[in-house]
């Protein structure tokens, strides 16, 4: 699927109930499950879900009708994939879904699946279809309750329904997609051909709210603050009298993590700060700064730059850089874990969209897009028990998690870095010499961004060195010297981003910087990609 960036912002504020607190067992009464069968968005889904204050969770594509059952779900929503129905090895569902009289709300491939399995028809499209498409609305009733006759809707597909299976009737369709939106007529099956997971398709919340509330009959008691509350106490059941350690970065991500093992288990919680020699200039001191000023527990500072440097020599593969990192990274917790008593457990800030760009299953339908020195660089013997709290959060939701946990906003509001650091922005191979010129860069523009008072309106914002050199003219004098590019970018859920456009006076003003004060740089690029097709970092 070719998605643009995604927005949850057009029903959550006027349709989703508010702040309301539930029980664990209503909880558990108001579960979706979203079964995937391959997107890489598949998370974006369950997101908008949550959006609307229902709690939603992925599983398996071949999950059985009984292991649906046991879970008590309020709906099914199919997600797409890349994959055609017609094909001896695509991913099919138990078809006992089909007979439990739960909602099911089939997307692009979840719909072909559906319409295939129920007896219709699916072939390929004459033309595959990327993009916007004007979609006619025939039926408002539930699904389309309060929407216009027309709106706009993304569509990302090259097969599509050219049949209906018996009992089923069209709710909408476009020029080239006449059963664009389809509903069984006694049952409480839906299937869509477009994405409204994505923010071009115009209402997609709304639609996405009356499936789950017109539908469904769900009621919206799901909150991050239940979250949380269960998070902690899910943790302090686990952890039992066991001691934690925690990676820490000083990022959002570790920090939330650390905030909630520190709730559930106080002074049990050990915190360890690799310094790599990959950190941004200053790191060490900010991280030790921030956490002695919010956290009580127990802080270890490993200085391990020269062994990271020394492993990473004359190695220029992305992949190979982030298994290099990852095995540095846990022989580094291996050996401090040896001076604390007791510790079982390593706790680190996995999101999903690190688990879901590693191959969300090693069994399962995803493609594995780049791997995450805290999922596919582990080796297999860890030595600890892993706890990832996080790893079913977007970044906006660890966020908003952070707030709930009293966390202060300039530190949740903190742009993301990553696990392996600078190495997977210094292309090429990894020196102390090409690091500083990195460091200085970085440093500049993030200023730069600071001082404009765009920081909080810029998801994330970094400095890349590329390998190539280019011709400059510096003191009527000839140079050939490094190129830097700029990558910032504005998202909500770093699965899709869209480059920012920031003031040409602050780029020019952050060029200019570059290239009078870091010696060793005489051009500046500013990356223009969105994700996809691009991924956020370069490597």
């Amino acid at each position: 699927m070719n998605s643009p960036q995604s927005n949850s912002s057009d029903t959550q504020s006027e349709n989703a109930p508010k702040n309301q607190t539930a029980s664990s067992d209503a909880l558990q009464n108001e579960r979706v499950l979203v079964l995937d069968f391959g997107s890489q968005f598949a998370q974006l889904i369950a997101r908008r879900v949550r959006d609307q204050n229902v709690y939603c969770e992925i599983v398996r594509h071949d999950i059985s009708a009984q292991s649906v059952m046991a879970r008590k779900p309020m709906a099914l929503i199919f997600s797409g994939g890349p994959s055609s129905v017609y094909d001896t090895r695509a991913p099919k569902c138990d078809p006992k879904l089909f007979e439990l009289g739960i909602p099911i709300l089939g997307i692009c491939y979840g719909m072909q699946l559906t319409a295939h399995t129920l007896g219709g028809s699916v072939q390929a499209c004459p033309t595959r279809e990327y993009g916007r498409a004007r979609l006619s609305i025939k039926d408002m009733e539930k699904l389309f309750a309060g929407f216009p006759s027309e709106i706009d809707v993304w569509m990302s597909h090259g097969d599509q329904v050219q049949k209906l299976p018996e009992g089923f009737e069209t709710l909408a369709g476009t020029t080239t997609c006449p059963h664009a939106a389809v509903k069984h007529q006694s049952l409480p099956i839906f299937g869509l051909q477009f994405h409204p997971e994505v923010s071009h398709t115009a209402l997609g919340g709304t639609l996405i709210h009356n499936f789950l509330y017109n539908v469904a009959g769900c009621q919206g008691r799901w909150h991050l603050s239940n979250f949380a509350e269960q998070t902690i106490s899910q943790l302090r059941d686990k952890i039992g009298s066991d001691r934690v350690i925690c990676g820490l970065s000083g990022g959002v991500d570790s920090s939330v993590t650390a905030a909630l093992l520190y709730k559930a288990i106080g002074p049990q919680l050990t915190c360890i700060l690799i310094d790599n020699g990959l950190l941004r200039k200053d790191e060490q001191s900010a991280v030790i700064r921030e956490f002695t000023d919010h956290f009580q527990a127990d802080l270890r500072v490993v200085n391990a730059s020269e062994r990271f440097l020394e492993t990473l020599a004359g190695i220029r593969d992305p992949q190979e850089k982030r298994r290099r990192i990852g095995h540095a990274f846990i022989e580094c917790f291996k050996q401090e874990a040896l001076k604390i008593n007791g510790a079982k457990y390593l706790a680190q800030g996995t999101l999903y969209p690190d688990v879901i760009e590693s191959g969300a299953a090693p069994d399962g339908p995803a493609a594995t897009i780049k791997l995450h020195h805290n999922v596919g660089g582990l080796p297999e013997q860890l030595g600890f028990d892993l706890v990832e709290p996080l790893r079913d959060l977007f970044k906006d939701e660890v966020r908003k998690l952070g707030i709930e946990l009293g966390l202060p906003e300039h530190l949740v509001w903190r742009h993301p870095f990553p696990g392996p650091g600078l190495a997977v922005r210094c292309l090429g191979d990894i020196t102390q010499a090409k690091l500083d010129v990195l460091r200085e860069a970085d440093e500049i523009l993030i200023t730069e961004i600071k001082n404009a008072n765009l920081y909080r309106q810029t998801s994330q914002a970094f400095v890349v060195l590329l390998e190539s050199q280019s011709v400059g003219v510096m003191g009527d004098s000839r140079t050939y010297e490094n190129a830097v590019a700029i990558r910032c970018v504005n998202t909500d859920d770093f699965m899709t981003a869209d480059w920012s456009r920031l003031p040409y006076d602050l780029l020019a003003r952050v060029s200019t910087r570059i290239i009078n004060e870091v010696r060793g740089v005489n051009r500046v690029c500013y990356d223009i990609s969105s994700k996809p097709p691009a991924t956020i970092e370069w490597e």
